[in-house]
Order: C-alpha cells, then sequence, then structure tokens
C-alpha cells in the first residue's frame, strides 16, 4: 500500500504537465480560429456547440490516448470511455462556448485527471486569449503562469465581488435568479462572466472572493475544483455540504466568507 501511494503521488506532477500540456494545445487552437465565422449547432433550445468544442475535444483524446492509454475519459461532446487504470481524465474542450461564439474572449479549456475513488489528482485551466495557465496537483498548491496563487483575504461579504453563471434552462425554470438578486444586495459586487472554469480560477487568484453555481457537470468544475482548494479556498454544495464535481451545485470561496454566502444561499 505505502508503495502505491509513493507512486500515485509521484505521477500526479506528470498528471500536472500533462494536463497543463493538453490544455494549452488545445487553446492556442481555439484561439487559432477566434472570431472566424462558426459552424453553430444546438444541444438544446439555447445550449450551443461549435465545430470547435468538437476538434478541441477530439484533440485533447488523441493526446490521453498516446501518453496514457489504458486511462479513461469523460469528456463533454463525445461522452465516457473507459480504461483499465484507475484514473480518468475529465475534459471541457471549450468552457464559455456562448462567449466564444460571440466573439467575447472569456472563454478556456479544462482538463483533470482523477484517482478512482480518491477526487482530483491534478488539473489545468487555460484561457488562451487572457494566456493564462492556471493549474494544481493535490497536495501541489495552485499556480497561475507557474507563480503560486492564494485566495483573498477578504472578510466581509458586503466588501466581496462574488460571481456566478445561469443554467440554460434558465427561461423555463428561473434557476438562480433569486440567489442573484439576494447577492446584488449583500455583495460589493456580483459578476457574471459566463465561465465556471474560470470563475473557480478567479477565486483561486482573489480577483473574485466567491462563486456560486447551479446545474453544473464534471467537466465545469473537476480541474477548477482542486485548484481553489490548493490556493486555500473552500468549496462545498451550495448547501454547505462536502462537494465533488459529481455535485450539481457549487459555493466555492475564500474560506472567510463562506459562511455568510451560505447564509445569503440560505435565506
Amino acid at each position: 500500500m505505502g508503495n502505491d501511494n509513493n507512486n500515485v503521488q509521484a505521477l500526479r506532477p506528470v498528471f500536472r504537465r500533462a494536463a497543463e500540456e493538453m490544455a494549452e494545445r488545445a487553446g492556442e487552437l481555439l484561439l487559432r480560429e477566434f472570431l472566424k465565422p462558426r459552424n453553430i449547432s444546438f444541444k438544446g433550445r439555447i445550449d450551443l456547440v461549435t465545430e470547435m468544442d468538437r476538434e478541441s475535444e477530439n484533440l485533447i483524446k488523441r493526446m490521453v490516448s498516446e501518453r496514457f492509454p489504458d486511462h479513461g475519459v469523460l469528456a463533454e461532446e463525445t461522452g465516457e470511455s473507459l480504461g483499465s487504470a484507475p484514473f480518468r481524465w475529465v475534459i471541457d474542450p471549450l468552457d464559455g462556448t456562448t462567449n466564444y461564439a460571440h466573439g467575447f474572449p472569456f472563454f478556456c479549456v479544462s482538463v483533470a485527471v482523477e484517482e478512482e475513488s480518491k477526487g482530483t489528482a491534478a488539473g489545468a485551466v487555460y484561457a488562451p486569449y487572457l494566456r493564462e495557465m492556471y493549474s494544481a496537483s493535490s497536495g501541489g498548491g495552485a499556480t497561475l503562469n507557474g507563480e503560486p496563487v492564494r485566495v483573498s483575504l477578504s472578510s466581509s461579504l458586503e466588501e466581496s465581488v462574488v460571481a456566478t453563471g445561469f443554467p440554460y434552462n434558465i427561461r423555463e425554470t428561473g434557476a438562480n435568479i433569486e440567489y442573484f438578486t439576494r447577492f446584488l444586495y449583500r455583495a460589493r459586487a456580483v459578476r457574471r462572466p459566463g465561465s465556471a472554469a474560470l470563475d473557480l480560477c478567479a477565486v483561486a487568484a482573489g480577483r473574485f472572493d466567491g462563486f456560486w453555481e447551479l446545474d453544473l457537470n464534471p467537466w465545469d468544475t473537476a480541474a477548477g475544483e482542486l485548484i481553489v482548494r490548493e490556493a486555500g479556498g473552500e468549496i462545498t454544495r451550495i448547501d454547505g455540504s462536502p462537494y465533488t464535481p459529481y455535485d450539481k451545485t457549487v459555493l466555492a470561496s475564500n474560506g472567510l466568507i463562506h459562511t455568510q454566502m451560505l447564509e445569503v444561499l440560505k435565506g
């Protein structure tokens, strides 16, 4: 058991570097095509997907297959493929698709690798237009472009900037509107940039003091969740219970305002 643990610990930096390279390669592919005419289709009534989502995902999957042929993959556009090793790569090839399709440069690629039954081992989030690479490995800290990052020191929600996002089905459900309104009255400011992965990274880097969102998927948060934790932040479900990327709601903060944010969410 001890040797197995040591082997896994030794692999985490390897996975981290691989995740960074995969995210960077895919991000540069997206950037080359940014602002060109888009071929847009829809997964739902307003849940769009571009050909670049698919091309980015295919590139990352090829890189996983070449380097880690026995690993599994869970990807946003093509779903799950099983592997024989106890590791699985969780891929969002283009987080912020609507932003990308409309020429708004707040988008990224998120790549994480899970260790079976032990959570995320390593992950990277790359925003190519901003030239920003966030990454972390379990126990190895979080960085932005190779420099350590830490969450903010704000201890008052009234002096904090928080962020959120809205699900594609908001027209039918009205989800998150009530929470959004509550935070408008309690926080210094509320932002809605349009990429959950980058919002989590902004919490890790101290740019946002907190973030909450509903109706998310594992590829949205698998890398960002680890980056927040490794930057010293706190992350739970919106009811305060323990969080994994397979939960649908998330609340991330610098830890100092977490209880205050929970109070707002609980009403």
